[in-house]
């Protein structure tokens, strides 16, 4: 993720609104004077529509608001970068602003589009955040999970005991073996110890797989905390994937699996490697798009 500074504002030109000056009107005879109106209150100027934290200019773009953060950078052409934080734009020194606002207004409806994804996105990461207690509820391969505090169920190998006897479409219950009382930091690591260890079995599983079907040998299974790079190989044989991925359904580890994997053949994202992949995970396409859009539980 490329880090953004603060620009420094002696580097940066003023921002300056100007309107063309309009000759003075000739003075009416005090009869021909109207009644003037009430005067409408001052209004404050509206807050930008979207704010990147390090914004150093603003520009109207359909009727929005933009703030957007600056960067002087050593490049030939201006480039937009809409992330979590809003919009940043690269350009060279030697562009001037109007340049670069001409240019913003020319993607406009792409700039505004990627934006309102970005908030979505952060309005579904909030509401995404886990209140941890008794009852609340968590994805784990896809179905819904009930975390249930009981000290009864003492404490096993693996942590947590899933229970799956509650009945055809009924959640199964995740037994943390703590006490009512537990803490949310408590149950929170209990919780995600149990989906760790379930991450390394089931990924052990799936990775054996695959590797038979593709004619591979891997020599490591490693397991990240990544919430945006869900996995890689390393051409020693190493495979590192990301233990959130034990929230999504099988076909989406098999799809992420299977990726890894076929780097081992070919090292690269060339046709010949997505051939690979689609050898084993024919709709891979379709499953790559879940990782783009699904929202899994922040629990922080």
């Amino acid at each position: 993720m490329a880090a953004f500074r603060r620009p420094d504002p002696a580097q940066l030109p003023l921002f300056v609104a100007t309107e063309p000056t309009a000759s003075t009107p000739t003075q009416p005879s005090p009869s021909a004077l109207p009644v003037p109106a009430p005067s409408a209150p001052p209004t404050e100027p509206s807050p930008a529509a979207f704010r990147h934290p390090q914004t150093a200019r603003e520009i109207v773009l359909g009727g929005h608001n933009v703030g957007y953060a600056l960067k002087r950078v050593r490049r030939r052409s201006i480039g937009f970068i809409v992330g979590t934080e809003g919009l940043c734009v690269n350009a060279p020194g030697w562009v001037s602003t109007r340049d670069i606002e001409a240019a913003l207004r020319e993607k406009a409806n792409w700039i505004l589009g990627k934006l309102q994804q970005q908030r979505e996105h952060g309005r579904r990461l909030q509401s995404a955040r886990v209140d941890w207690r008794d009852g609340v509820t968590i994805p784990f391969l896809g179905q819904t999970v009930v975390v249930v505090l009981d000290a009864r169920t003492g404490v096993t190998p693996s942590g947590a005991v899933l229970d799956a006897s509650a009945g055809v479409g009924a959640p199964c219950r995740l037994h943390t073996g703590l006490p009512s009382g537990a803490t949310p930091e408590q149950i929170r690591d209990a919780v995600q110890s149990w989906l760790q260890r379930q991450a390394r079995r089931v990924f052990a599983e799936r990775c054996d797989h695959y590797a038979a079907q593709l004619g591979v040998r891997y020599r490591r299974l490693s397991l990240s905390s990544a919430q945006t790079r869900w996995g890689s190989a390393s051409a020693d044989g190493s495979i590192r994937l990301s233990w959130r991925l034990i929230h999504f359904g099988l076909s989406t580890i098999d799809y992420v699996v299977a990726h890894e994997l076929a780097h081992l053949r070919e090292m690269n994202h060339s046709p010949r490697f997505w051939d690979v992949v689609r050898s084993v995970v024919p709709d891979y396409q379709r499953t790559r798009e879940v990782l783009r859009t699904d929202v899994l539980p922040v629990f922080d």
